[in-house]
């Protein structure tokens, strides 16, 4: 089933992905056609420029209505600012398909314009010259999967295809759950799946991509081999997509192309038969999304990312081109790894030569620095989100079910605990002899080291998950209405600065400065005393903590980007999109920031760029901060695991 030329009457009557007043400058910015562009065998010629702007470098690839080309967007002249070009190629002589045909391209743009999420392309300009459209796209580096697949020795190794798989699941839940219409991709196979050289996946070409209404029919198109029975006949659903990313999993571990086979034929021909080395669980996994039945597959990508997810396959796994293939910097082995029973939100703190660290099975515990082995642990009687903090030989660790606890850091003996009226999240600060930590009971504490008597309690708006920053006279700290409070060591009140979200983001205290993010999409620097000396606005809530750096702030944010800013002037520099959220806490150290991404992944960036020095995979998110060592980075994730991976 090729992408055909015929369009049912209730496609061609379908209401637009967005509204009319988004789509009018999609459809007015038509110019009249200047002098045709220098062409070689039907495709611009290198040197070629666009509206006066984009350069065109080189031909990227072409297919039956459309070629796409590498171009140079000029308005940068500084920086080498790169940019794929697609360029519609209407042959039609039918008056009714060649619209149709120019409806579909204005369509993907309209589609992307809506889109926002790291494996889809941005969407940068739309223009028509003369009897050609262009759509100006984000340049992915790095390959798709059918070169990939092509250019391969022998098979794909099964835990890079299950770790590409689950991206795409992510994507695909993204696409589906869109609103105010679900987005049904429609066009899934290995040439629509880039692999970036950070090993990340992206979804291209959207110019079959539909809106989903329940119901709806309309034309018989995809691709022979992929596409479910269903789409043939006309029928567009998200559970289609799930049986494409099946088929697609399929050629990849089995290098069976689905369109030199009979259609449906999977069932008949198992990909180990020809891969042995594929594990039973995974081909359980896709024989499933490949269901001829609709109502028999995976009832959502999210479904089947969780199933992947599971997978032994799916753990602590590197992305497998850290070879010259892709141009990846390469990923780290782990020096070590320790299962904890439940997963690791908390993050890592070093003394001396153990590693402390809390899960939420409700243990805190000590782990040998540098073999990973287990040398104590305590039970709380909550999960533990708070990250331990060590100070006169104890470890002081906040719970879920209320208490502070302050256990002997050799032994792990209970030594006190500080009880509060709601869960613990904030991470405790030593100082001043006492102990400083927020509770979700509106309260920050000030509790004896040594006794664990409250010396005093100060009263905030709300909920104070933000961890305390222990300055000279002050100690400062956000809570969840929004506010930011400087307090002094009595417990005082010096100043308050209010911000439109909560505020669970911890302080950084800098030489002149004091950065903290906010869920209103912010990040804020403070003077000392409490006044805004600059904010930087982010697409997203900003759970992650800022750290300086070389007079640099790096911070993340749920828009999935971490940024690096001016400290003194909040001027952007440069930003770095992972495939999830960050809430996890930057760490910075000799030049190279360290954080995790919900995407399950722990990335090493060079400071001065945002250029990736290595990306390390675990099977789920990692809200955990990182803590650095002499050489070793330790981190925990959601996988349940504790990872120790060379800086």
């Amino acid at each position: 089933m090729r992408k055909t030329e015929a369009q049912s009457e209730s496609e061609r009557n379908a209401p637009a992905p967005i509204d009319d007043q988004a789509a009018d400058p999609l459809s007015t910015r038509h110019m009249s056609p200047p002098a045709g562009p220098v062409r070689v065998d039907g495709a611009l010629a290198e040197g070629v420029v666009l509206q006066d702007r984009y350069r065109i470098m080189g031909l990227l690839g072409a297919g039956g209505m459309s070629t796409v080309y590498k171009a140079q967007d000029m308005r940068f002249p500084n920086v080498l600012r790169l940019c794929a070009v697609k360029e519609m190629t209407n042959t039609a002589t039918d008056p009714q398909v060649r619209a149709m045909v120019i409806r579909n391209f204005e369509r993907e743009a309209s589609i992307l314009a809506t889109l926002s999420h790291a494996a889809v392309p941005q969407v940068y300009d739309y223009f028509t010259e003369g009897e050609h459209s262009y759509l100006v796209l984000e340049f992915i580096q790095g390959k798709n999967l059918e070169t990939v697949l092509s250019t391969t020795e022998g098979f794909l190794p099964e835990s890079q295809v299950v770790i590409w798989a689950m991206q795409i699941c992510e994507v695909l839940t993204y696409l589906h759950y869109h609103k105010p219409h679900p987005i049904v991709f429609r066009d899934l196979k290995p040439s629509n799946i880039m692999i970036d050289d950070n090993g990340r996946v992206h979804l291209v070409d959207f110019g079959i991509a539909k809106v989903f209404q329940s119901g709806q029919k309309g034309t018989m198109i995809g691709t022979e081999g992929y596409s479910p029975p269903e789409q043939y006949r006309g029928v567009a659903e998200p559970r289609g997509d799930i049986y494409s990313l099946g088929a697609t999993l399929h050629h990849l571990l089995s290098k069976q192309d689905p369109r030199l086979e009979p259609p449906f034929s999977f069932h008949e021909r198992p990909f180990r038969q020809s891969n042995p080395l594929v594990s039973t669980q995974l081909e359980e996994i896709i024989s499933r999304a490949l269901q001829y039945d609709v109502n028999r597959r995976y009832s959502s990508a999210e479904e089947m990312r969780n199933a992947l997810s599971s997978l032994r396959s799916a753990r602590g796994v590197a992305p497998a081109y850290s070879t010259t293939d892709l141009g990846d910097p390469g990923a780290p082995v782990a020096i070590w790894q320790f299962a904890c029973e439940d997963e690791v939100r908390s993050s890592p703190t070093l003394a001396g030569a153990v590693v402390y660290v809390g899960a939420y099975d409700c243990n805190l515990y000590a782990l040998d620095a540098e073999t990973g082995r287990f040398l104590w642990k305590y039970p709380t009687e909550g999960g533990i989100g708070s990250s331990p903090h060590v100070a006169d030989g104890r470890v002081f660790v906040g719970s879920k079910d209320g208490l502070v606890y302050a256990i002997n850091a050799e032994s792990g003996r209970l030594l006190w605990t500080c009880p509060t009226k709601g869960p613990v999240y904030s991470s405790p600060r030593a100082q001043y002899g006492h102990v400083f930590f927020g509770s979700d009971d509106h309260h920050l504490h000030a509790v004896n080291v040594g006794s664990g008597r409250v010396a005093w309690t100060f009263e905030a708006e709300a909920a104070i998950r933000s961890s305390p920053a222990i300055g000279q006279d002050a100690i400062y700290f956000g809570d969840e209405g929004g506010s930011v409070y400087a307090i002094g060591v009595g417990g005082e009140i010096q100043w308050r600065f209010r911000t439109r979200r909560g505020v669970t983001s911890s302080p950084f205290l800098g030489r002149e400065l004091i950065y903290v993010g906010s869920k209103d999409w912010y990040v804020y620097a403070l003077d000392y005393r409490g006044l805004p000396v600059w904010r930087h606005r982010t697409n997203g809530p900003v759970v992650s903590s800022p750290v300086v750096g070389e007079s640099v702030v790096f911070f993340g944010s749920a828009d999935g980007a971490l940024y690096a800013v001016d400290a003194t002037s909040g001027h952007f520099l440069w930003q770095y999109k992972a495939g999830g959220q960050i809430t996890s806490n930057p760490t910075y150290k000799a030049e190279v920031v360290y954080f995790g991404s919900t995407d399950g992944a722990v990335y090493a960036l060079e400071a001065r760029t945002g250029q990736v020095r290595w990306r390390f995979q675990t099977s789920g998110p990692v809200v955990s901060s990182p803590c650095i060592g002499t050489d070793t980075v330790y981190i925990g994730s959601c996988d349940h695991y504790v990872y120790a991976l060379p800086e």
